[in-house]
């Protein structure tokens, strides 16, 4: 019992899920050396190797975030104000900037030259005003570590529920520069961040740390390693970190099956998750939609592909005919507008209501440059909760229900249960709409608004899917003031007090 093994046999037997058998492979045997560790997925039956070099970088990193949260408590509000501000005045400063630029500029170039997607990658001018605004509102914002949410008064005593800090709040994130700001969130609550962000991005969250969030940390006299980077490329290092206990909080943006992966490691070593890897927003235009209405929110949910933007759009067949049209227009402006062609699939129930000329051969905007495909292309109706990865050219899937509920129905069923809107201009159908979707994000209009900095004037941290099961407690939109425990306090006034 307890036996360290330094090797693994091909073909070697694995149980996992507690009655399943996965085998070890050729690959995985010759590459497992002394001082590896082994993950079996319970869920899957992945086995995955953490070379003992990445294991030890994720150790280190929290080990310096767990050191930090323990003197965090004594760190005043005021410190806390005075990093964001610092952070944030370093953002904003040319010079330091330019480091930071350079270093992005390095990064996008190297994504491209392996045909890597970079519309997420670069650090545009938008994005770093965003956070800088992001940094500037969690300065502005009230502590939310000591505030007393419920107070019990008893003869002699008093009892209050006081909110503190989780502890070490870890991120494995996808290569979106702004994140390493967005993170920062959680300090407001008074807990310590670890972050491990995608390779593809890996030089500027570097160059982010040492000439902007470093300096303001030690400007502003927090504990070193408040904020601490698992600075290695491989995807192991957060296998790593996504393993380790100390986590108080699992936090996971990406692609769906690594976010599932690493969901599913954090989850088996007891730590809670936020998980958002699969997305795509669904429409459903009701029998009283008008025409406009639907045009505006098809078109509005298709300027960029994140996880909110329109993956899946249902009509109801009493108005296809009228409907289909307005859609494929509004899918059309929002291609011109991005110097694109948009793509289309459909189920084969549609295919009589698409004109000729969108079955023609055009060029599609792909991660890897343009693509000569139909522009349209029929797909089964199981594969309605696919999420197109578009690139410059915005990509739609339509389907025609019977009603409201089928279009819920499959929603329920095959989508992974992010964000749903209803057009309809009947109030009782939007309210049964509500009661019905099995979705965190619910709307009448465009799919877009769901976004903390957005719609909630918070920077946010992530969203979570109902694709593994509603949430306890706590809304879908994870922002830094959403991450804290509950303490429970007493004051005894009366020494004698006794049961």
């Amino acid at each position: 019992m307890g036996e360290i093994i330094n090797s693994l046999q091909p073909g070697m037997p694995v149980v996992f899920g507690g009655n399943r058998v996965t085998y070890v492979s050729d690959e995985l045997a010759a590459e497992f050396v002394s001082g590896d560790r082994l993950i079996v997925v319970q869920d899957t039956g992945d086995l995955l190797r953490v070379p003992a070099a990445d294991w030890e970088i994720a150790n280190r990193a929290i080990e310096r975030a767990t050191t930090a949260f323990n003197s965090l408590g004594v760190a005043t509000d005021d410190q806390i104000t005075a990093f964001y501000h610092g952070f944030a005045d370093r953002l904003q400063d040319e010079t330091r900037f330019g480091r930071i630029a350079t270093a992005n500029s390095e990064d996008v170039e190297k994504a491209r030259k392996a045909g890597r997607s970079t519309t997420r990658l670069v650090l545009s001018d938008g994005m770093r005003e965003d956070m800088v605004a992001g940094l500037r509102i969690w300065a502005d914002a009230s502590a939310v570590r000591g505030q007393v949410d419920e107070r019990f008064d008893h003869e002699g005593w008093t009892l209050e529920l006081v909110k503190s800090g989780l502890g070490v709040v870890g991120f494995v994130f996808e290569g979106r520069p702004n994140v390493v700001a967005d993170a920062t969130g959680v300090i407001r609550s008074g807990n310590t961040v670890v972050l491990r962000i995608g390779s593809d991005a890996l030089g500027t969250a570097r160059a982010i740390i040492n000439h902007a969030l470093d300096p303001a940390l030690v400007e502003a006299g927090l504990p070193e390693g408040t904020v601490s980077l698992v600075d290695a490329p491989s995807r192991s290092a957060g296998w790593a970190m996504f393993s380790d206990s100390r986590l108080g909080l699992a936090v996971a943006r990406g692609s769906g099956s690594a976010v599932g992966q690493l969901g599913s490691v954090a989850r088996q070593a007891g730590i809670p998750v936020s998980l958002h890897g699969t997305g795509g927003a669904w429409i459903v235009a009701a029998e009283s939609a008008g025409a406009d209405d639907l045009a505006s929110a098809v078109y509005h949910s298709l300027d960029r592909k994140v996880c909110n933007t329109l993956n899946t759009m249902c009509v109801v067949e009493d108005r296809a005919a009228e409907l289909v049209p307005v859609f494929l227009g509004a899918l059309d402006r929002a291609g011109r507008r991005l110097g694109a062609t948009s793509k289309l699939h459909f189920t084969e129930d549609v295919r009589g209501l698409i004109p000729d000329s969108w079955f023609d051969e055009v060029s599609i905007d792909r991660a890897g440059g343009p693509n000569l495909e139909p522009r349209a292309q029929s797909i089964a109706n199981e594969s309605l909760g696919v999420e197109w990865e578009w690139e410059g050219s915005p990509e739609v899937t339509l389907t025609v229900v019977t009603d409201i509920d089928e279009a819920v129905s499959l929603f329920n069923e095959l989508s992974p249960r992010l964000a749903a809107s209803l057009i309809s201009d009947d109030l009782d159908e939007q309210s049964r709409f509500f009661e019905m979707v099995d979705a965190p994000f619910v709307g009448n209009g465009f799919t877009r608004w769901v976004d903390g900095q957005y719609a909630l004037n918070r920077p946010e941290l992530g969203l979570s899917n109902w694709q593994f099961g509603r949430l306890f407690g706590r809304g879908g939109i994870l922002s830094g003031d959403s991450v804290h425990t509950i303490r429970t306090r007493v004051v005894q006034s009366d020494p004698d007090i006794g049961r």
